[in-house]
């Protein structure tokens, strides 16, 4: 990805602001993807860990990983996104976790030394952005993660995105053409259809590929939504009863991890140890 294409998504992130502190509040979908990410989360990070976090944005996630008892080395690439976090989480008691806040491009981690976090978290996509250096930049997360420790991340969902924002795909397809959507369907390159918003989407076996051909050992994965993706009136009927909610809930992580849902959701989330 050249530097202006890097710039144009920073800059698109700055301009998203604080809706990226909303996405995962204003809908069912958005709640059950939080909870989906959260309780993922907690599967690896221990008390006690320093943690770096790339892609920060406004402060979902070092606010759970405060709460989890790690401390926090808090990063994003958008300076606006950064001042959201200070916002957001600067006034709660989580601050006292977070050690230092800076600027970070996720495809150049070479400030950090060899196994200097007990483990690396890049929630929200961070590594889709990194298109043809997605090799280098995963294998830097792994080199910056002591050994056998945690890499928790995630990235577009090829599948379940096209699945979900269908008709917009077809939009994109009669501007850009059917060859475009081939293409796209075929390399998971948003590029080929030239939107403003560009990402690199991934089935789960590119996932796997990605870690192994880096030095990771595959842990688990998860889609962010399977049976959440619709029914909106039918979520929030369940929603307004905390017990069917809550069974709700877990009937979806747990579906959400099987084999044959891993794609259907809009994020593939997975976890990757570094080598011992």
């Amino acid at each position: 990805m050249s530097l202006a294409d890097r710039e144009a998504m920073r800059s698109y992130y700055d301009e998203l602001g604080d809706a990226e502190w909303s996405r995962l509040e204003d809908s069912p979908r958005g709640r059950v993807s939080f909870e989906v990410h959260r309780r993922f989360l907690s599967r690896f990070i221990e008390s006690g860990s320093r943690v770096l976090e790339i892609g920060a944005g406004p402060g979902r996630f070092p606010l759970e990983l405060a709460a989890l008892g790690a401390t926090v080395a808090v990063t994003d690439f958008s300076p606006v996104q950064l001042e959201l976090n200070r916002a957001h989480v600067g006034q709660s008691d989580e601050e006292r976790a977070v050690e230092s806040r800076e600027l970070l491009d996720v495809c150049d981690t070479s400030r950090y030394l060899d196994g200097e976090f007990d483990a690396v978290v890049a929630f929200g996509g961070p590594l889709s952005y990194a298109f043809e250096g997605a090799d280098e930049a995963f294998a830097g997360l792994v080199r910056i993660t002591r050994p056998g420790g945690p890499v928790v991340a995630s990235v577009m969902s090829l599948l379940g995105s096209w699945r979900y924002f269908l008709a917009g795909a077809m939009e994109d397809m009669t501007r850009a053409g059917a060859d475009a959507n081939d293409k796209m369907l075929e390399t998971g390159d948003l590029r080929h259809f030239g939107t403003r918003h560009v990402c690199q989407m991934y089935r789960s076996r590119d996932v796997a590929a990605l870690v192994t051909r880096n030095g990771g050992h595959l842990l688990a994965m998860s889609a962010s939504n399977w049976a959440s993706l619709e029914e909106v009136a039918v979520l929030e009927e369940l929603e307004r009863d905390r017990e069917r909610w809550e069974s709700f809930l877990e009937h979806e992580i747990a579906a959400c991890s099987e084999p044959g849902a891993l794609d259907g959701g809009t994020h593939l989330l997975f976890a990757a140890s570094s080598p011992t």
